[in-house]
Formats: C-alpha cells, structure tokens, sequence
C-alpha cells in the first residue's frame, strides 16, 4: 500500500511502471539504459479513491490525464531508474494530496451599518480635503 493521506492509501497494483530510454545529456549510458520512467495510473476506475477526490484530480491533471482517464507522469530528471520511480511515485502522491483536499466555498456576508457610516464619513472627510485645494475665489 501507498500512503497518500491518514485516509487515502493507493494499491501497488494501481500503479503501472514503463521503462524507456531518457533523452538528453548522459553520454553512451543516454542510448544504452532505459532510465526514464513513464507511470499511470487510472484515476476514473481507482477503488481506493473517493468519487469527491476523482473528479478533482481528474481536474487538476490537465494535460497529462488521457481520454480514458489514465493519468500519465514522465520522469527522466535523473540518471537512475529507481530515483526516476520514486520522483513519478513522488508527483502522483503531491498530485493526489492536492485533489484530496476539498475547496472551501466563501459565504457572502453584508457590511455592516457601522461599517458603512465609517465608510461615508472617510468619504466626506476626502471630499473636503480634495477640495480645499482648488484655487481660491475671489470674494470682496
């Protein structure tokens, strides 16, 4: 079992593991080892996920969530297959941690009347502020 959260732990046999060839810098060891990992995981059909946690992980994917709804995370970062596993593993459980936790909505609230008249007095006050500093009339 992976533990994602106190409440969400996912099954190993959840999580599917490719193996391939890593482009970039590494010199010969780049074309001979299949050090880059490509991990999914099939959040629409995951048992050990909440229907709640579902949808908004499917949401915060983007663009690495297929058609099928087979989540896809590619890692090449390093040079080793194992560091490779365990940042792909590492992603999805950030991933799943983040969909876990549930929006919290704002409740609309009113100002109020003592707000409002502080509001209207600041405004006065501004008001015979700003203009004070017009020029002066002439009065004789």
């Amino acid at each position: 079992m992976i533990p994602i959260t106190s409440w969400i732990s996912l099954d190993e046999n959840e999580v599917e593991f490719t193996f391939v060839r890593a482009s970039g810098p590494g010199g010969q060891n780049v074309n001979k080892v299949s050090s880059a990992v490509q991990m999914r995981f099939d959040v629409r059909q995951s048992p050990s996920l909440p229907q709640a946690v579902r949808d908004r992980l499917e949401r915060l994917s983007g663009r690495r969530l297929t058609q099928d709804g087979v989540l896809v995370i590619s890692a090449q970062r390093f040079r080793s297959q194992e560091q490779n596993r365990a940042d792909a593993l590492e992603r999805l459980i950030v991933l799943i941690r983040e969909a876990s936790i549930a929006p919290v909505y704002r409740r609309p609230t009113r100002p109020t009347l003592g707000s409002k008249r502080r509001r209207l007095e600041a405004k006065g006050h501004r008001s015979t502020t700003k203009s004070l500093r017009g020029r002066p009339s002439d009065v004789e």
